[in-house]
């Protein structure tokens, strides 16, 4: 079952952690999360799953910015969420979708136990302007049957920044390869 946005509301504090909370944006069975004002583009032409990839950092200036087709975006949530108890899933609000903004591409689903703030993969069909704070998402809550595991680490567990793919590591890379972070200056 999904969670009602009043019990969500019920649940804030408890199984629900949501920092920031701004009541107006509850909705009947979701809480909308907002865009941070910085991106990570990946700098490589072609992405390699098995090696990091190198990435540079854009700012979203008050103006807006035009994301163009073609490209990953990957940005954060200005939220900080935790859940206990519950699946935390993400969905692109659509009113995005319907002008052409893919928001999460393929990775809505948390962990329980998640805590952290949401990396999102943001992707436009054609050229579009976004701006800093804008509610691009939606967080929801499915209740669980059967014993719960909460997820206690993982690569993207406790995270307090943008995450680029970490999936090297599942083929054997070292810890200390995250040194190869590559990140360039905001321009």
């Amino acid at each position: 079952m999904i969670l009602t946005g009043a019990e969500i509301r019920k649940r804030i504090g408890d199984d629900i952690k949501i920092d920031p909370f701004d009541e107006a944006q509850l909705n009947p069975n979701s809480y909308n999360l907002r865009l941070h004002n910085e991106l990570l583009v990946y700098e490589e032409v072609v992405l390699d799953i098995k090696e990091p990839n190198r990435y540079r950092r854009i700012e979203i200036p008050e103006n807006g910015l035009v994301l163009s087709p073609n490209q990953v975006y990957l940005a954060r949530t200005i939220e900080h969420t935790e859940t206990q108890n519950l699946v935390p899933m993400i969905e692109g609000r659509s009113s995005l979708g319907r002008l052409g903004m893919f928001v999460h591409a393929t990775a809505g689903f948390g962990d329980v136990g998640f805590c952290g703030y949401w990396t999102i993969e943001m992707y436009a069909v054609q050229p579009i302007r976004i701006y800093p704070g804008i509610q691009v998402c939606q967080i929801y809550y499915h209740t669980l049957e059967g014993e719960i595991t909460s997820c206690a680490s993982g690569k993207y567990q406790n995270n307090d920044d943008i995450q680029p793919s970490l999936l090297y590591r599942e083929f054997g890379r070292t810890e200390d390869d995250q040194q190869l972070k590559f990140d360039f200056p905001l321009s």
